[in-house]
């Protein structure tokens, strides 16, 4: 995969006033230097060892986020490197990254992630749970709730609509009920759904395969 300039060049600018953040999963350090040159800083990873690798490689002004699952046990690793974890979906991992912030005495950034569908195969709390999430993390001194992620069901891009608004209402709700949190960011839509996400009040977007093409191309 290489980076398609243009590509990078037309999304930075459609998706204003919202944050690009990259995905990387399939490239290596020398295209997110690429992407820096387009004018793209965040960079979102999925695997910790892969981001490990790209962190000690990478020497540019980026910023790292992460996108992906994140197992309890590989926290430590990734906890003073990433600016935000979007991916906050279980109650042992927000323990541990409290336990882990705590030690380092840094505060840590953090998304919940709804599983707003209620998808067997995706991760996530639901609605419902937000609110005794929210309780739960009021004794958590090192964790900075930024907002929600989210991820839509792999339909048309169209139908994808009442999923990021309700992502959205869920926001306000839980910002108006819990105002000790910032609560302003939505990591929602990438590559196939970013323009109706963008609609519905996106702040992050989280798109990979639209910015990169095939070496043969």
């Amino acid at each position: 995969m290489i980076v398609n300039q243009q590509a990078v060049y037309k999304i930075l600018e459609e998706i204003k006033p919202a944050t690009l953040v990259a995905a990387t999963k399939y490239i290596d350090e020398k295209e997110i230097e690429e992407l820096e040159k387009c004018g793209c800083f965040y960079y979102g990873e999925n695997r910790v060892q892969a981001f490990l690798e790209k962190y000690e490689k990478y020497h540019g002004k980026g910023h790292w986020h992460f996108i992906g699952t994140l197992q309890t046990n590989k926290v430590k690793y990734i906890i003073d490197k990433v600016d935000l974890i979007h991916s906050v979906n279980s109650y042992s991992l927000i323990d541990e990254l409290e336990k882990q912030a705590s030690k380092r005495d840094i505060k840590i950034h953090i998304l919940l992630q709804v599983n707003i569908a209620n998808e067997n195969s995706k991760h996530g709390f639901t609605i419902e749970e937000m609110n005794n999430v929210m309780v739960y993390i009021q004794k958590c001194s090192a964790l900075i709730v930024d907002g929600l992620m989210m991820m839509a069901p792999h339909i048309e891009a169209e139908q994808t609509r009442p999923y990021f608004q309700q992502t959205h209402e869920l926001l306000h709700k839980l910002k108006r009920d819990f105002p000790h949190h910032p609560l302003k960011e939505l990591s929602m839509g990438m590559s196939e759904d970013y323009h109706i996400a963008l609609e519905e009040g996106a702040t992050f977007v989280r798109i990979g395969r639209a910015l990169f093409k095939d070496e043969q191309s």
